[in-house]
């Protein structure tokens, strides 16, 4: 399998440093950020390269000679997001990424299929969890059809460049399992919308990230390399669904969403938690990950995603990218 790391964590420098870590992790790719909730901040003239062949040949000729390729590229955000602010903004993200992935000479562009509000007028998203009442389906059913009309128009858009668009299958979305997954594909007739397949969402989900490849199979597009540890005792008490997040002021370091949205703090005890490679599901497990990968691709991108905020940036990626070599090498 092609290895790389997801460049987010690698935001605080600049893309040769961030590609000598790539590099010195024994790593070929780096799959790059191109809008969405975070900035494209390793991709500075993304203007100037979608028009000008020179901007784009100068952007690839950072990568010459060092062993590490563009892995993809990520716009992974909310583009049903009924406040146009953010829902028109990220989803000419998604445009864009596809226009500048084909100007890349890439093929592949990860984002998430979003969430739009609970009915017209709506100005917050609206997750229906559990949609045991004919309410929740109403809400389900408002939501698909404006999903169908927006991912149909991507997929002929991403079609028409010749790249195939990667759904993150992340909760608080509309599509996060594999049966959202063939909904989406019925409504659409889609062809090259598929799958970014992070085991991480699908851990806490109860759900068997193997299983889901070899059920999706060509569906899958790209994956990503993240782990997850459910913390047994918390998770008892609160479950995986608990909500005890805290709102983080103006006076703090935070993350911005998009619009006035930001990202909280996370709960304190948590029942599960973002981890590296190996501190959730040992080698065994990602080597048949990667080997169910294989099956359907043995060209296709796993990249580390590292936000195991008890590990340092490269102490992270170290110990995740030790841990994704191995399990490769036992292939």
């Amino acid at each position: 399998m092609k290895l790389g790391v997801y460049n987010a964590i690698l935001h605080d420098r600049d893309l040769p440093a961030a590609i000598q870590v790539v590099k010195s992790l024994g790593l070929t790719g780096i799959e790059l950020n191109s809008g969405g909730f975070l900035p494209s901040t390793h991709i500075p003239t993304y203007g100037e390269i979608l028009s000008s062949d020179t901007a784009r040949d100068e952007f690839l000729g950072l990568f010459e000679g060092t062993g590490v390729g563009i892995a993809g590229l990520n716009c992974n955000g909310n583009p049903l997001h009924p406040k146009p602010l953010i829902g028109d903004a990220h989803a000419s993200d998604v445009r864009r990424s596809i226009q500048l992935a084909q100007r890349l000479g890439q093929d592949r562009v990860v984002t998430m299929s979003g969430l739009p509000g609970g009915e017209p007028g709506a100005t917050t998203v609206n997750w229906v969890v559990n949609a045991w009442n004919s309410a929740a389906l109403d809400v389900l059913d408002y939501q698909w059809d404006i999903a169908a009309k927006f991912w149909r128009e991507i997929d002929r858009f991403a079609a028409d460049h010749g790249v195939k668009v990667a759904l993150e299958l992340h909760p608080q979305n509309l599509v996060f399992n594999s049966a959202d997954v063939h909904k989406l594909i019925e409504l659409t007739g889609a062809t090259h919308v598929g799958v970014e397949l992070d085991a991480s969402h699908l851990f806490w989900q109860q759900m068997d990230p193997v299983a889901v490849v070899r059920h999706l199979g060509e569906l899958v597009f790209h994956a990503a390399a993240k782990d997850v540890r459910v913390n047994t005792e918390t998770a008892a008490l609160n479950g995986v669904l608990d909500n005890s997040f805290r709102r983080i002021p103006a006076d703090e370091p935070r993350t911005n969403l998009g619009g006035d949205e930001w990202a909280n703090e996370w709960p304190k005890p948590s029942a599960w938690d973002f981890v590296a490679l190996g501190k959730g599901h040992d080698t065994a497990f990602w080597t048949e990950f990667l080997r169910a990968l294989r099956d359907v691709d043995p060209n296709m991108w796993v990249n580390i995603e590292h936000e195991d905020v008890s590990l340092g940036r490269i102490e992270g990626l170290e110990v995740a990218s030790k841990v994704l070599r191995e399990a490769n090498a036992a292939l």
